[in-house]
């Protein structure tokens, strides 16, 4: 029988390129995306579309609504930065995001009987958040094992995979299309207009479009 991994998707470019190294890797990716009042809501749309399409073999969506809290541009009456990449960590962090999705992540392939988790962090070509780094990660893997039925009776110990953590936006992009990603059916950006087109001006539409650059290949989608 084929093993299980719940993957953290967005459908953005890194958590697509995630899923597709979970299936080169042999495992049978189950999808988790989250509803979390985020103001770029089209990703959640394409993540809804596109999951099985490329793979899943169910997407469960998560709802939530950090909106309560603030704290982040994609939460909260905030401007999303545009021209240029910060560099300290900007205002779309979300506080504790990845250690919300990772909790639901851990609770649902406990429930799968699955033992791996996919999520597509990444700690070169990114915007500086905190929870998007190797020690975090390690981490939260440790907190995972001693915090689950599973974990504790060590007959399924819980490993955190996080593929993309040393590669450049180019490396993964790169990778991804050896895989066959079709990067058309992905999403990368904080404030897209109200038609979906891609601002091109944001931290992620800027990473994404120098990845693109850098690989030498051409991004699919259209920017405003």
């Amino acid at each position: 029988m084929q093993k299980k991994a719940v993957v953290l998707y967005s459908s953005g470019l890194d958590s697509t390129t995630c899923m597709a190294i979970a299936k080169a890797d042999g495992f049978l990716p189950y999808a988790i995306s989250f509803s979390y009042g985020q103001r770029h809501s089209i990703e959640l749309s394409i993540a809804r579309q596109n999951a099985k399409r490329i793979g899943a073999a169910e997407h469960l969506v998560v709802e939530f609504d950090l909106r309560l809290m603030g704290g982040s541009a994609l939460t909260a009456d905030i401007d999303v930065p545009k021209g240029g990449v910060a560099n300290e960590i900007p205002v779309t962090y979300v506080p504790a995001r990845n250690t919300i999705f990772l909790s639901f992540a851990l609770g649902w392939a406990e429930v799968l009987g699955a033992s791996d988790i996919y999520i597509g962090v990444n700690a070169l070509d990114y915007s500086g958040y905190p929870d998007c780094r190797p020690e975090y990660i390690n981490a939260y893997e440790k907190m995972a094992n001693l915090a689950t039925k599973a974990g504790v009776e060590g007959i399924s110990p819980f490993k955190i995979h996080a593929p993309l953590l040393d590669m450049t936006k180019a490396d993964i992009i790169r990778r991804g299309t050896e895989l066959g990603v079709d990067y058309s059916l992905t999403h990368s950006c904080y404030d897209p207009t109200e038609d979906g087109l891609s601002c091109g001006e944001c931290d992620s539409c800027r990473l994404r479009l120098k990845g693109f650059e850098e690989s030498g290949l051409i991004d699919p989608l259209k920017y405003a």
